[in-house]
């Protein structure tokens, strides 16, 4: 017999597997564009069928559905009595007098290093990737690591090629023998010092400028003089490790917002592998580019959410007042990283709320409301905690550090829906390897099943 697999619905509970089904999604998503891919190929298998946005949306509408654009990905499963038969079509006017839709939301980006056009430049014998930072990473936390290249090339007639490369590529710091100042103040320069080197040029060799371009095209298996454009990040290759003296903790790159998106997406395979019974439809959202401000088409900021859910209405029947309404009713989990308090750096945190690894998914609070979490978000997100039999933990701000952000105050803003803000705490958050704890990510599915189910 073959062993269940790690996406099974026990992964909701058992650590061994829900580590084994993080490992396989973030080693399949080391881009935006993978992870929404790998999202749609693992709902898939539970009967949910992509729906071309491009196309009016009719009364034939799929219960078990999703939308694909660009590095983002909103999926739904529709209630029993809004469709014939699971994954069957949507019924008019199914939409309950108290049904609200039941949001959970997350991203799919990570800091990275982005190629730009003509991506090489050649030093000393060495061709550099010519890149810029995505995001606010830890920069020291390029350095010394093999970087592989992931994202997508696009040719003139507009058809999208996803590509990754393995280990290609590195940042090399400078020896201390050559800078006796660099373990009192490391600076590292985003122009002159975070270029990746990934090709020796022999003496008199003038190699191409579009040299990694070229590469990406013949591992995708297309002409380069077809290439239209890319959107390609660096990403670490070491795979993602449990580690520890009880194996308690887990190392990977991207957990900062790969971690969330697992947990919404187990969850939801939970629930369609069940067939439980929801009493609104149920929205899992994994936006793009909110490492960056969200700002985009398929940003948290853009308009796929509300486009999306205002669609899925119509096909329900409900529109106009009757849409608002049920939008007064929803409820959105905004589900990112949270910080750990740091043992190595105690004065950055609280001096009363101190959440720890493997002590529960974090409530995210921010007086300036930099979360979204009022008392209406945090009753909904502490019954969903107590119908799941799970801890939670707070998060605040030292009133002297800054405090990021999330999508939550850009979904409650753009939508006026009661929105919550929540996270699996890390240490390590925006590095290149970023560490949790082993049972709070099948902790926090557990709660967001329990939330779509209506708790």
């Amino acid at each position: 017999m073959n062993p269940e697999p790690s996406h099974s619905p026990h992964t909701l509970t058992d650590v061994d597997r829900y580590c084994e089904s993080l490992t396989e999604f973030v080693t399949a998503s080391p881009s935006s564009y993978h992870a929404a891919a790998e999202i749609a190929r693992r709902l898939g298998r539970q009967g949910f069928q992509q729906v071309d946005e491009r196309q009016p949306w009719g009364k034939d509408l799929p219960a078990r559905g999703y939308v694909l654009r660009d590095g983002a990905l909103l999926a739904w499963l529709l209630p029993p009595a809004a469709a014939g038969q699971p994954g069957g079509p949507a019924a008019a006017g199914s939409l309950g007098p108290q049904a609200g839709f039941r949001v959970v939301g997350s991203h799919t980006d990570s800091p990275a290093l982005k190629l730009k056009p003509a991506a090489a430049l050649v030093r000393d014998g060495v061709q550099l990737l010519n890149v810029e930072v995505y995001g606010g990473p830890l920069l020291n936390s390029f350095l010394d690591r093999e970087l592989g290249l992931a994202g997508r090339l696009v040719t003139r007639d507009g058809q999208v090629h996803l590509v990754r490369t393995g280990p290609v590529a590195r940042v090399a710091q400078v020896a201390p023998h050559l800078d006796r100042s660099v373990n009192e103040s490391l600076h590292l320069d985003r122009q002159a010092n975070l270029l990746p080197l990934w090709a020796l040029v022999a003496e008199g060799q003038e190699p191409r400028p579009d040299d990694p371009e070229r590469y990406l095209c013949r591992l995708a298996g297309i002409d380069p003089q077809e290439l239209a454009f890319h959107d390609v990040v660096t990403y670490p290759t070491e795979p993602p490790s449990r580690f520890g003296r009880d194996q308690d903790l887990f190392a990977s790159s991207r957990l900062d917002n790969l971690c969330s998106v697992h947990s919404s997406l187990v969850a939801l395979e939970a629930l369609a592998e069940a067939g439980a019974a929801v009493p609104g439809p149920v929205v899992l959202i994994a936006n793009d580019h909110e490492e960056v401000g969200s700002l985009t088409r398929s940003g948290a900021a853009g308009p796929l959410l509300e486009t999306v859910l205002r669609r899925l209405a119509r096909a329900l029947g409900v529109e106009g007042d009757a849409y608002e309404a049920a939008l007064a009713r929803s409820v959105c989990l905004s589900a990112d990283a949270g910080h750990a308090a740091h043992p190595g750096y105690p004065a950055l945190h609280d001096p009363a709320v101190r959440p720890r690894l493997n002590g529960g998914p974090l409530l995210k609070i921010n007086a300036q409301q930099r979360y979204a979490t009022d008392a209406v978000g945090a009753a909904a997100w502490r019954r969903a905690c107590a119908a799941a039999g799970v801890p939670s933990q707070d998060f605040v701000s030292h009133n002297a550090v800054p405090c990021g952000s999330t999508i939550g105050p850009i979904t409650a803003g753009r939508l006026g829906i009661t929105t919550v803000d929540v996270g699996q705490p890390l240490l390590s958050m925006h590095s290149q390897r970023e560490m949790c704890g082993v049972q709070d990510g099948p902790w926090m599915a557990q709660a967001m099943r329990a939330f779509w189910q209506g708790a």
